[in-house]
């Protein structure tokens, strides 16, 4: 019998997905650019191919695959109605964050998504990092694993590019050439998470780590990371 990663998606199914992983839904994420502002600021990443290159990874090597472990095991830890796992991976998703600025990033994500199942009438979660809301929203909800994973990288990586055009600048094809051809890194990144624990999760994305350390002290800043 197919499980619910397996499982063809219906039309409902599609549009929760595709609706909370929107830009569009209140998480607050346009205010979180990660570290690049103090990417751009100090001119590491200066051009699409820059922004490409530091795009794939994060994604590869740091918070977009960390966090797509996080969501695969809250979304388990939820379908078998785990709550002490969920404490225990919440507490792990504000561990991996590098500093101060990352941490609250995903707290307040987190937190946002969760109001915002609940006062929708949808879900009710304790707010905890994004990554564990997110999976932990997916699993109690039925919608499955792959699809939530995608999505989720997806949206996370096109808010960092919504960033880069702005503030590099670049033009709006390129930022969608970029998204498009980091489709296949999404895809990877997701099917290896899928599969994953948490003693999977590890990364050495250092540059972007210490990028957000630096944010922290900029003279001028738009973000809030």
């Amino acid at each position: 019998m197919a499980t619910a990663t397996e499982a063809a998606i219906d039309g409902a199914t599609l549009l929760t997905l595709t609706r909370w992983l929107s830009p569009a839904f209140p998480t607050g994420a346009f205010a979180w650019s990660h570290g690049l502002e103090a990417e751009v600021a100090a001119g590491r990443v200066r051009d699409g191919a820059g922004l490409s290159d530091w795009l794939a990874g994060v994604l590869a090597h740091g918070a977009g695959r960390n966090d797509a472990i996080l969501i695969a095991c809250a979304w388990r830890a939820a379908r078998s109605g785990d709550a002490a796992a969920l404490g225990e991976l919440a507490e792990l998703a504000a561990a991996l964050a590098p500093g101060a600025e990352r941490e609250t990033e995903a707290r307040a994500q987190g937190a946002a998504f969760a109001r915002t199942l609940a006062a929708a009438g949808e879900i009710e979660l304790a707010p905890c990092p994004l990554p564990v809301a997110v999976g932990a929203a997916a699993g109690r909800a039925g919608l499955p694993l792959g699809p939530t994973l995608l999505l989720h990288l997806q949206n996370f990586t096109a808010n960092l590019v919504t960033i880069g055009v702005r503030h590099i600048p670049l033009g709006q094809s390129e930022g969608q050439a970029i998204l498009a051809a980091l489709a296949p890194l999404m895809e990877s990144v997701a099917d290896s998470a899928r599969k994953a624990t948490a003693d999977d999760i590890g990364g050495c994305a250092i540059a972007s780590d210490i990028a957000s350390l630096e944010h922290e002290t900029l003279p001028t800043r738009i973000f809030r990371s």
